[in-house]
């Protein structure tokens, strides 16, 4: 009986600390999409997957598609590797194409001012690590404010809940971030 009364203990005490962590990240996710997620990065619902994909564009170019809530990787021979992306709510979507200008392992945020502007009680500044809501890594689109980073929240990957930047896994978004150079195009299709 007593090693099940001390997991019981050890499970209240993890729950308890959570729902702390949780109230105090809440406001942040429909932002960002971030959060803190202590038992790993976890997986997607939407397995990352290699797909016939017939296209005009050459290998090594990213394709975000937002209506599909999806990331192509272009790879030769008609495939693509596809994963599963968040995207801009309503009123935060865009489109065109752009390079990737910078890449950044587990990258400091700083909200931009008219983020700040809707939401004063952000954080100015925040260091790159697990509770950063950009996640394990960031690819930075050309000159915009936008991003292709990670999400410590993979239950949110298929929606449409961030204001502007593609979300992808940790996971995911080091398996992409390995694959793709500085200087790669990253095409953008509502």
């Amino acid at each position: 009986m007593r090693p099940i009364a001390l997991m019981f203990t050890a499970l209240t005490l993890l729950a308890g600390a959570g729902q702390v962590q949780a109230e105090g990240f809440g406001d942040t996710r429909d932002i960002m999409g971030g959060g803190p997620n202590f038992f790993g990065s976890g997986a997607s619902t939407i397995p990352r997957t290699t797909v016939n994909y017939a296209t005009e564009y050459a290998p090594g170019t990213i394709v975000v598609n937002t209506a599909e809530r999806r990331l192509y990787l272009v790879l030769p021979g008609g495939q693509a590797l596809r994963y599963g992306i968040g995207v801009g709510r309503d009123g935060f979507r865009w489109g065109g194409t752009h390079r990737i200008t910078a890449k950044k392992e587990w990258p400091s945020w700083t909200p931009p001012s008219d983020m700040l502007r809707r939401r004063p009680d952000l954080p100015r500044h925040m260091a790159g690590g697990i509770e950063n809501p950009l996640g394990a890594r960031a690819m930075y689109l050309g000159s915009t404010l936008y991003r292709i980073h990670g999400s410590n929240e993979p239950e949110t990957i298929g929606q449409a809940v961030s204001s502007g930047c593609f979300r992808m896994t940790n996971d995911d978004v080091k398996d992409l971030y390995d694959r793709v150079s500085v200087g790669a195009t990253v095409v953008v299709k509502n």
